[in-house]
């Protein structure tokens, strides 16, 4: 524990030295965050479509209820926050979904 303890504090004082010093020796980053995209129904269907996955399995994966992705696609809700940012990245890579396999594909 004595050396998570000194790690802390180091990186501490290294804080509280870049604050008080006029020559800033740490580095500073501005990150440009893309907003999370609105998706339409149709859209959804498409993602959903695109990886195979029926409504129930493409749920499961995406941590909702069937009925949510039910509604989605019918129009009646539309994805914000996690999900909305997960079907981004399904958009972009459909591979994805294999890299990443929350759900697994057991044969019969």
């Amino acid at each position: 524990m004595g050396s998570v303890y000194e790690s802390i504090m180091t990186g501490l004082n290294e804080a509280v030295e870049d604050a008080v010093s006029k020559e800033k020796k740490l580095v500073r980053r501005k990150l440009d965050i893309v907003p999370v995209k609105e998706y339409q129904a149709d859209e959804v269907r498409e993602i959903r479509k695109s990886t195979g996955m029926s409504q129930k399995t493409f749920a499961n994966f995406l941590g909702v209820s069937d009925k949510t992705v039910e509604a989605w696609e019918a129009g009646m809700n539309h994805p914000s926050g996690a999900a909305s940012r997960l079907l981004s990245m399904i958009e972009m890579d459909n591979d994805l979904v294999k890299e990443f396999p929350f759900v697994r594909v057991i044969e019969k």
